[in-house]
């Protein structure tokens, strides 16, 4: 079996088992399969040993890994339009940024805070690094990151980032 259907069977088995997949693949339909699947990490053999263990302990604490580099070409996979789907906004104010759907109107709002969260995640730095640059603690990330997944209506850093570039809130 390959990793994609070992997930595919732990997560029906055993759907509170999350999931690494560490492989020496890093084609975007290979990811993108991997989290359809419900893989909560994604990440390269001949990473350095610290940002496995990084990684593990993410995933252990409900977030969700994915290498910077395997990011980038997810989310240019992410950034081709999608015909027949509405364009999406940004109307930003002093202390909130709400997007728009492509009349203008208002739908979900997030923080300026939550907004910058996003931005770190989708730059792939893990939750204590977003917390350094941004001079919070970790739970005050992740605390920013339920709120972004509640208002994106997503599950994970992965699903937030590539909603965030289709709602043109996420730049890369």
């Amino acid at each position: 079996m390959s990793g994609t259907d070992v997930t595919r069977w732990v997560k029906v088995k055993y759907p509170s088992i999350e999931v690494l997949i560490f492989t020496v693949f890093d084609e975007e339909d290979r990811v993108l399969e991997a989290i359809r699947a419900g893989a909560s990490g994604y990440m390269l053999k001949g990473a350095e040993a610290n940002k496995i263990v990084e990684g593990i302990i993410e995933i252990y604490q409900g977030g969700t890994v994915i290498q910077p580099s395997l990011a980038r070409k997810l989310l240019k996979y992410f950034k081709m339009p999608d015909e027949g789907k509405p364009c999406y906004g940004i109307m930003a104010s002093e202390e909130k940024a709400y997007l728009t759907d492509s009349m203008g109107s208002p739908r979900r709002s997030l923080t300026e805070r939550e907004l910058e969260c996003l931005q770190m995640i989708a730059k792939g730095l893990s939750n204590n690094e977003a917390a350094g640059v941004l001079g919070l603690s970790k739970a005050t990330i992740r605390t920013h990151l339920e709120h972004i997944y509640q208002k994106l209506d997503v599950t994970n850093r992965v699903e937030a980032v590539t909603e965030g570039i289709r709602q043109g809130i996420v730049e890369i």
